[in-house]
């Protein structure tokens, strides 16, 4: 359909909206009216337009909102809400929703599973449009060709729970929290326990289905291989509307095992992280151990930090601790059956996602209210040089003051140093060490808590400059963080602005993300406060 001829269709129900609207209506009514009209004509086989469109006067319109709002911090921009959300059931319902909103002016935010660490995925500073893809969450698994289709809107539980449904010797390499959705984190990368072994969930994707900013629907033949790599790291939703994607599922054996390590400074974590930093990234693929670092209190009231060797082993139990002992010995003075558990790699899930109490059936991963809601910050780090013990021990200092947080350092090596850095947007591959993500929650809001715990992950986020990645200094984009830069307060972007923000999360792949840009959305309709921009050339 031609531009000229849409424009005149749509012309049409923008006059005529509804027969019973009277020329008193308020210009609001008249607006939904038109609006609706555009859905209705653009979904020719939905026989409820209300099913699909929820404006703010809509019973629904606030439930859905809040429903997977993660970050609680977020819940009460009213400023910010959409005018109107959209909740679609099938591709078609999708590109309505771009083309009406491109046609009356608005905005479009899209929102998988509401993790976005900014909110950008529901809430906007000009009038916006909230596609939330809860519908679109069907996994088909085909265990002939070890591949998955699974629609943006599911949750990585869904997707890891349905693959287990189908087979116990197959798995797929992505995050840890099972309430995330689908749509953003492959589309940022998406790494986890199996990154070592099989790369990022990006790595894995051989196919898409995407709504563009024309409102086509798009795999990936259609789309051509240039916005195919864009939307593997890239973070898609510059570029259009993920509905579905096609992933490679990977093997994972009938038994894996799983530990929980505690080790404290007065106990010698210093000493066994600092090791861990030289072996972390050269252990066997198949053994990757993270450190949750935390601060608490020794039984004599003393503050410290805690270290959690966390770890994901595929294979028997009785194969870990031979190979513990050889690779990392230090570790096997502490490590001890208690810490461990053997069992199928679908449990593990549930073991290693802290969202999850013990003694928990996996069914609960179909469960997309059970998450982990509250108020948090968080922010990210890429770390390439081992850390010394005298740095170490600074750092603990520093976590210890002030208002308490966690930090995560998650080993890259294996798979991920033989992935070229452009065979993706995603460039932390070989000589990474580490990811660091550090992160600060609490359960009740007010200013004054924010502002401690904004001090707090500042301070030591501040802190780190010397011990990690440089010129420039990396960042996660799944960790998203606007103060590394905006493109400006309502999303415009220039390319030269925006290079202080996107060369942290892409380093030397954004300009080709941004040339992809100019090619598929010149006019730059998908665009938020940190969406790729346009190329310009200066």
């Amino acid at each position: 359909m031609s531009k000229m001829r849409l424009d005149d269709q749509l012309l049409v129900f923008t006059i005529f909206p509804f027969l019973f609207f009277v020329s008193s209506a308020s210009p609001g009514l008249l607006f939904y009216g038109a609006f609706y009209q555009c859905i209705a004509f653009h979904s020719p086989f939905l026989t409820q337009v209300h099913d699909l469109l929820h404006s703010a006067h809509s019973p629904e319109y606030l439930p859905i909102l809040q429903s997977s709002i993660q970050n609680l911090r977020f819940n009460s921009s009213v400023g910010q809400r959409p005018r109107y959300i959209i909740t679609p059931r099938s591709a078609d319902h999708v590109r309505a929703a771009v083309l009406c909103s491109k046609y009356h002016g608005l905005r479009v935010r899209i929102r998988s599973g509401g993790h976005d660490y900014e909110g950008l995925s529901y809430k906007a500073n000009t009038p916006f449009v909230l596609i939330d893809l809860f519908h679109l969450r069907k996994v088909t698994v085909d265990l002939k060709t070890k591949t998955a289709w699974v629609g943006a809107g599911a949750t990585l539980g869904e997707l890891y729970y349905q693959i287990a449904n189908r087979s116990q010797t197959l798995g797929f390499p992505a995050g840890i929290c099972s309430s995330i959705g689908v749509g953003g984190h492959l589309s940022g990368g998406g790494q986890g326990t199996l990154m070592r072994k099989f790369g990022l969930a990006a790595d894995n994707i051989v196919d898409a289905i995407l709504v563009n900013a024309n409102g086509n629907i798009l795999d990936r033949r259609a789309m051509g291989e240039d916005l195919f790599w864009a939307i593997r790291g890239g973070g898609a939703a510059s570029f259009g509307v993920i509905v579905e994607w096609k992933v490679k599922l990977v093997p994972v054996p009938p038994k894996v095992t799983a530990f929980n390590v505690p080790i404290t400074l007065q106990q010698g974590a210093t000493s066994l992280i600092h090791t861990w930093q030289q072996i972390a990234t050269r252990l066997p693929e198949d053994l990757f151990i993270r450190i949750l670092l935390t601060v608490g209190k020794e039984s004599d009231g003393r503050t410290t930090v805690r270290a959690i060797f966390n770890s994901l082993y595929l294979g028997p139990l009785h194969q870990l601790f031979p190979l513990i002992e050889e690779k990392f010995p230090e570790l096997g003075l502490a490590l001890q059956e208690k810490h461990c558990k053997e069992l199928s790699w679908i449990e593990s899930v549930l073991f290693l996602d802290r969202g999850f109490a013990k003694g928990k059936n996996v069914d609960v991963l179909m469960d997309r209210k059970n998450n982990l809601q509250s108020f948090f910050i968080a922010k990210s780090d890429f770390v390439n040089k081992p850390i010394t013990k005298r740095g170490l021990k600074a750092i603990w200092n520093v976590m210890q003051e002030g208002e308490a947080g966690i930090m995560i350092w998650d080993p890259y090596g294996g798979k991920m140093d033989e992935i070229p850095q452009d065979a993706t947007p995603f460039p932390h591959r070989a000589g990474t060490l580490y990811n660091i993500q550090y992160f600060t929650n609490w359960k009740e809001g007010g200013p004054d808590v924010e502002t401690k715990r904004t001090d707090w992950i500042n301070k030591l986020y501040n802190f780190m400059e010397p011990y990690v990645s440089q010129n420039p200094r990396a960042a996660y984009l799944n960790y998203r963080d606007l103060s590394l830069g905006i493109n400006n307060k309502y999303g415009n972007p220039s390319y030269l602005r925006s290079k202080v923000w996107g060369e942290k999360y892409f380093k030397n792949n954004f300009e080709r993300l941004a040339r992809i840009k100019h090619a598929v959305d010149p006019g730059n309709f998908f665009q938020n406060e940190q969406s790729i921009p346009p190329y310009s050339g200066f």
